[in-house]
């Protein structure tokens, strides 16, 4: 006869006399077999999650390369036509099968770094005013979702926006300096990336602020610190990787953009002269052209034009990696 449990009791037949003898369960045993149970159960379900962040993790990095990839396949012919030439070459003639991508190039520089210049400063004045100055309250709250309903504007609702305002305001004050007063160019188009990067760098701020012990800033307050002090001694070296990280984040949301920027910039292959000079960027070149791309060697350079702007965001962004590291350690 084998022991049997019910949920009291444990019957088990007495070895000498035969008899069936009950007894009740220990209460110390019972409570440890459930933690044994839910201990076995964690870790089985801690391990399923590992291994899905595992899979997801190694699929993303299956993805960019899978880009990579493709972009290097289907650039291949243009690169065996242009050579390295492509890179620094000035003249864009599809016609002659010319293609030379440095004014793009140029033009995306120029416009991205620009428009990160001049919406450094409203960036962390939005951040710090919610993160600090006003952190709580129905006010505060209005102008953070207003700051990050700016992200979500669509691009091209930005592009019709510039050319009805910015476009003849940028006209006039170029009259004023003397310059050719044309309104689309590289100043245009830097004044709306600018707008539209502002959210990324203010959001990531205002929550850094917002993470900063307050017991730090008291202690500066009790030494006689101003609020300005308390902030420009305690609160941005405290929050400077996230500071940097957030523009980092928005200078590569300025090199990819496309339509708003394509509807201002002007779209001439020129290299530009100055910032109020028309220009192009990669990215406008390829909303531009791709559908009028009637040969090979074209279509290719277009994709080769791509594999650029892959690799030229790449590699900022490891640069930027490397600043916030240099950042933080300092």
């Amino acid at each position: 006869m084998k022991d049997t449990v019910d949920n009291d009791l444990i019957t088990r037949p007495d070895a000498n006399s035969g008899r069936v003898i009950k007894s009740k369960k220990d209460p110390e045993a019972v409570s440890t077999t459930k933690r044994l149970k839910r201990s076995h159960r964690q870790i089985k379900a801690e391990n399923i999650f590992r291994r899905t962040l595992t899979v997801v993790g190694w699929a993303t990095v299956v993805l960019v390369a899978g880009i990579f990839v493709t972009l290097v396949l289907q650039s291949i012919l243009s690169i065996k036509t242009s050579g390295f030439g492509y890179l620094w070459g000035k003249t864009w003639d599809p016609v002659r099968d010319i293609f030379g991508v440095y004014p793009f190039l140029l033009g995306t520089l120029l416009t991205s770094f620009l428009a990160l210049f001049i919406s450094i400063p409203f960036s962390f004045a939005v951040a710090i005013f919610l993160g600090e100055y006003f952190p709580k309250g129905w006010v505060p709250n209005l102008l953070k979702n207003t700051v990050e309903l700016i992200a979500a504007v669509p691009s091209v609702i930005y592009g019709f926006w510039g050319l009805a305002v910015l476009v003849p305001i940028v006209r006039s004050f170029e009259s004023k300096i003397g310059a050719e007063p044309i309104g689309l160019g590289i100043f245009t188009s830097s004044l709306i990336l600018a707008v539209m990067i502002i959210p990324y760098a203010a959001s990531l701020g205002r929550s850094m602020i917002q993470m900063v012990p307050s017991n730090l800033k008291e202690a500066a307050y009790s030494l006689g610190a101003t609020r300005w002090e308390v902030i420009r001694s305690v609160i941005l070296p405290y929050t400077r990787s996230g500071l940097f990280a957030g523009i980092m984040l928005s200078l590569g949301r300025a090199l990819g953009e496309t339509m708003a920027v394509t509807m201002v910039i002007g779209n001439t292959s020129l290299i530009p002269k100055s910032i109020f000079s028309p220009g192009n960027t990669m990215a406008s070149v390829i909303a531009n052209e791709f559908t009028e791309a009637d040969h090979p060697v074209y279509l290719s350079a277009l994709i080769e034009l791509g594999l650029v702007l892959f690799v030229v965001t790449v590699v900022i962004n490891m640069i930027g990696k490397q600043l916030i590291k240099g950042v933080t350690t300092n």
